[in-house]
């Protein structure tokens, strides 16, 4: 009897050991959440833009920002953007018009920027880089013009480009609406992993798969807009190419064909002729997309790899680090 009671005292325990341990970590996750939410709020604005402000009625224009510098620099999305007319309303209710230092089309990325006598609370920005699927997630703006909201997801891909190659997009399921474009999304300890830029889906409306631009691109591209106002070619050289498919490791591939090149710049100086074919780009297909891609973010500092066959068939691995200097608009 003693033996019984002895057991069934454990097992009671046990429960209760397993009943405050699952408490504490449903607690702890949800300060975290909310920690997160306190962390970032303020750092995410509601954007308006028209061609005249005073015109309340279209609601088009609306949309969020997230505050990168304690200076007044905010970045958002271009597509948000219906006028060149812009107010930028903080968290605490106070307006500005915003000036418009720069965008970038390819990336849908915009630069605003406000003066203040306020302390602005720019957001903090994680590595984009370290990203897992599954990480728990939280999306910040203003949906439908209804109010600075927040809601929560994880990570469910990345490297998502959906139309755009420009990019790889981050996928999440967090609850993003018309009105969340250019708010934030963090990780659970507050920090900007991306700018909420899209939805996939058939209704206009939030149907559990949305994308943000990943913070290091935002990072890179808002950087070079508010020092040059816009984004800059870096030059290789004077070439032209052609598209072709050819046979490559047993599979018909995209490919580009050199049919004319100067005596002069990178390309030519790494060996690379006319008729040379190149097949990959940055370890990705040989396309026009691709090389003008490669060529705008190399000039943010990232080198260009490229794979290339000559015409008679030897293999050519060349990788060109960006002359800084040599940038065109």
């Amino acid at each position: 009897m003693k033996i019984f009671q002895t057991y069934t005292l454990n097992y009671i325990l046990i429960i209760l050991l397993a009943f405050a341990a699952s408490w504490y970590f449903i607690s702890n996750e949800k300060n975290k959440l909310v920690s997160a939410s306190k962390k970032s709020i303020e750092s995410v604005v509601t954007i308006s833009s028209s061609n005249n402000l005073l015109d309340r009625r279209e609601k088009n224009g609306i949309g969020s920002g997230v505050i990168f510098s304690e200076d007044g620099y905010i970045v958002t999305n271009l597509h948000i953007l219906s006028g060149n007319q812009v107010n930028v309303r903080l968290n605490n209710g106070k307006n500005y018009q915003a000036t418009i230092i720069g965008i970038d089309k390819n990336t849908d990325i915009a630069v605003l920027k406000i003066t203040s006598n306020d302390k602005l609370n720019p957001i903090d920005i994680a590595d984009s880089e370290n990203l897992r699927i599954g990480d728990r997630v939280l999306a910040i703006g203003n949906p439908y013009g209804i109010g600075i909201s927040v809601s929560n997801g994880i990570i469910s891909a990345t490297g998502r480009d959906y139309g755009n190659p420009y990019l790889q997009l981050i996928q999440t399921d967090a609850a993003i609406n018309p009105g969340n474009s250019g708010g934030a999304l963090i990780n659970e300890n507050g920090n900007l992993i991306g700018i909420n830029s899209k939805i996939f889906s058939k209704t206009g409306a939030y149907q559990g798969i949305g994308f943000a631009i990943p913070s290091n691109l935002i990072v890179q591209i808002a950087s070079e807009l508010i020092q040059y106002g816009k984004i800059r070619t870096t030059w290789i050289g004077d070439f032209r190419v052609i598209r072709i498919r050819v046979n490559f490791e047993n599979k018909i591939v995209n490919a580009l064909r050199i049919v004319e090149i100067g005596k002069f710049g990178p390309l030519y100086e790494q060996g690379v002729r006319a008729e040379d074919i190149i097949i990959e780009i940055n370890e990705d297909e040989g396309t026009w997309i691709n090389l003008t891609k490669s060529l705008r973010f190399a000039g943010l500092g990232n080198d260009i790899k490229l794979r290339l066959f000559s015409n008679n068939g030897d293999e050519k691995l060349i990788e060109i680090t960006p002359d800084q200097t040599k940038r065109i608009n």
